[in-house]
Order: structure tokens, then C-alpha cells, then sequence
């Protein structure tokens, strides 16, 4: 990295775009932020609160979709890519993310993995259906409209 200075005193650090951590195709850590915002600190503070301001209310409201009907974690994903266009921290966890469900879906589409899925599914479906057929052999089926109070 090589640091210089402007007139205005102030120091501007000039990043290798080259220089990724390793990862090819991956882009530099940093804000995404136009180049006349990040010129002006005021303006690029306010940016920068206005970034995290938004993503919170992403974030926030993916957290509410959780227990709720919706997309949760896709919001919550979703939110963190906002914080991502403005902070590293965001962006480090976004990379950490991907590399982990990466990693996971292929783990899932090992053979012997597959298989081994394949048949704990199976095991549980023959189990829910014996609890089940005990349980309607021993109660028989009553519609809810018809149960009678007591």
C-alpha cells in the first residue's frame, strides 16, 4: 500500500487492486462509495451512516422474519451485503459466509453423504409414519369439526 498526500493535508492511501486476500476474482476490501463522496469526509461519514442506518433496518427486519412468514436469513444475507458496500468487517464476514456455504453444498453432494442423508431420511419418514398409524389405531381420526366438548 502506498500512502501520499493532498493539498488539503489530509492522507489518501492507494490500495493494489491486484492485492486480494489469495481468492481470485475477489475484489478489494474497502468502501464502494463514488470517488467525490469518498473526496469530502463529512459527506462520506454521512454516507457511511446512511449505509449502516439502511442495512440495520434490513438486518432488523430479517430478524423479525424469522419466527414470522418470509425470507429471514435471505434478508439478513441481503443487509450485510448493504453494510458490505461500506464496511470491511461486513465484507470479511459476507467472504467467510460464502466460503462456508460453499464448502457445505459441496459436502452435501458427496456421494457417501448423499447416501447417508438419503437413508436417515428415509429412517425418519417410517418413523413418523408408525407414530402416526399407532396413534390413529389407537384414537381413530376425528375431524375438528366434530369433536365434541366436554
Amino acid at each position: 500500500m502506498n500512502t501520499g498526500s493532498d493539498e488539503s493535508g489530509e492522507v489518501a492511501v492507494a490500495v493494489d487492486k491486484t492485492q486480494t486476500d489469495g481468492v481470485k476474482g475477489e475484489q478489494v476490501l474497502g468502501s464502494k462509495a463514488p470517488e467525490f463522496i469518498k473526496a469530502r469526509r463529512m459527506l462520506h461519514l454521512s454516507w457511511q451512516v446512511c449505509v449502516f442506518i439502511i442495512g440495520l433496518a434490513v438486518v432488523g427486519l430479517g430478524i423479525v422474519m424469522l419466527p414470522l412468514p418470509g425470507p429471514g436469513w435471505v434478508v439478513i444475507f441481503g443487509g450485510m451485503a448493504i453494510w458490505a458496500t461500506e464496511f470491511v468487517w461486513a465484507q470479511l464476514v459476507l467472504r467467510w459466509t460464502k466460503r462456508k456455504v460453499t464448502e457445505a453444498a459441496q459436502r452435501a453432494l458427496d456421494p457417501k453423504v448423499r447416501r447417508r442423508n438419503i437413508i436417515l431420511t428415509s429412517i425418519g419418514l417410517v418413523v413418523v409414519a408408525a407414530i402416526g398409524s399407532v396413534y390413529l389405531w389407537k384414537f381413530g381420526l376425528v375431524m375438528p369439526w366434530k369433536i365434541k366438548n366436554q
